[in-house]
């Protein structure tokens, strides 16, 4: 059975409530864990294409793409894990970032992909991989890989939009952070 279910979750896949391009984080990395991303990028056959700039190279070891001058131009690796877009920044040794395109994330199939993404990075590195919305790292997480639980989960209640300022079209989202009780009977909802 999928780790998260598509009408559960389906706000937190609302551009217009979590921007566009949400932040995905491994905190407390290396250059290793780096690496270890790139080789499983590598192997796992998934599309992808290493730029700086607009110049398109040869994906490099992460240790030079990590060492790179801040004034160079923009470091980006993207990669494709079937019709899901990841874009991978190589801002620092000690977290990988990474944005995910909600514009392709939409129903089920493609929620069951992203959920196999995440948890092909959290079970190679042994690391936690977590969701917030665009900008918001390391703020408000919404969902992501529980290593010791081997999963994908909820980290909050679906969003919803904060009332008149929705109807306006100024709300922001509002986040129900899962209490622990809920927590644990939302996971155990699921096998």
């Amino acid at each position: 059975m999928a780790d998260l279910l598509w009408d559960d979750v389906k706000s937190f896949f609302d551009p217009d409530l979590m921007g566009a391009l949400p932040d995905v984080v491994v905190p407390g990395t290396s250059v290793e864990d780096w690496q270890a991303v790139l080789d499983l990028v590598e192997r796992s056959g998934w599309s992808c294409r290493y730029s700086e700039g607009a110049a398109e190279l040869p994906v490099p070891r992460a240790e030079a793409a990590l060492s790179r001058p801040a004034v160079a131009e923009r470091a980006e690796h993207r990669v494709r894990p079937a019709e899901v877009l990841a874009i991978f920044r190589f801002h620092s040794a000690e977290e990988i970032d990474f944005d995910v395109d909600l514009r392709e994330l939409q129903g089920q199939g493609r929620l069951d992909v992203l959920c196999d993404f995440l948890t092909a990075i959290g079970r190679r590195l042994g690391k936690p991989v977590l969701m917030c919305g665009e900008g918001e790292a390391p703020g408000h997480l919404v969902l992501g890989f529980d290593v010791g639980r081997d999963r994908v989960e909820l980290l909050t209640e679906p969003l919803v939009a904060d009332g008149a300022e929705a109807e306006a079209g100024r709300g922001g989202p509002v986040y129900l952070p899962l209490s622990q009780g809920e927590a644990s009977a939302e996971a155990s909802r699921r096998p």
